[in-house]
């Protein structure tokens, strides 16, 4: 895919998605390929990305607060839904990891990243 039309999906999923536009664009620009609100029994997953034999499941929290367990033990049930990788995206300086919550994203594998606000 060429960078012009990368760009330009780029701006349309900012656009149309908000946060979670911003966080699939960067994948896209990795070169991976990008599904946004796939439909799962358990609710929506933000992004599923796919692409150089990886899979990856991800939800996004961008509000100021400390992130629940909830939020970790649901990544995990809709990753194994779809036999994806599930990954935690922070966006932003709001979102907190209590010792709590990172101990059980260790123990459920799931990978935390953050990303800051642009």
């Amino acid at each position: 895919m060429s960078l012009a039309r990368i760009r330009f999906i780029q701006k349309s999923l900012i656009e149309k998605y908000g946060v979670i536009g911003i966080v699939a664009s960067r994948y896209l620009e990795a070169g991976l390929s990008v599904r946004v609100l796939h439909p799962t029994r358990y609710g929506p997953i933000h992004i599923v990305v796919s692409g150089n034999n990886i899979r990856l499941a991800i939800e996004v929290f961008s509000e100021a607060r400390e992130v629940p367990k909830e939020v970790v033990e649901r990544v995990v049930e809709k990753a194994k839904l779809i036999k994806a990788r599930p990954v935690l995206v922070l966006y932003g300086d709001g979102p907190r990891l209590t010792d709590e919550v990172f101990e059980l994203c260790r123990k459920y594998g799931v990978k935390v990243r953050r990303i800051r606000a642009q």
